[in-house]
């Protein structure tokens, strides 16, 4: 069974992307102030919150630097399974 994604890649980032701004903005934490406590440029700290786009790493870094941590560490970790056969594969 497939399943339809409604929403672009570029989407998603940009969802992401507002949802750090809004947490960044509601701990009253500046672009400039984020940059230096995470050590993303300040130049990549605009272009995620503008855009959407940012290495993984700096993703991570900014997530650490506003104390989000437990966020990245835990994505994917609760995954359902999609069927019979890939609980088989995983169990092998």
């Amino acid at each position: 069974m497939e399943k339809f994604v409604w929403e672009t890649a570029e989407e998603i980032n940009e969802n992401l992307a507002k949802r750090i701004r809004n947490i960044r903005r509601r701990r009253r934490i500046s672009q400039e102030r984020l940059s230096e406590i995470s050590g993303v440029s300040l130049g990549s700290v605009k272009r995620f919150e503008s855009t959407g786009n940012i290495s993984l790493l700096s993703l991570t870094r900014i997530s650490i630097a506003l104390d989000l941590a437990d966020e990245i560490r835990n994505i994917f970790t609760e995954v359902p399974y999609q069927s019979i056969e890939e609980v088989i594969h995983d169990r092998k």
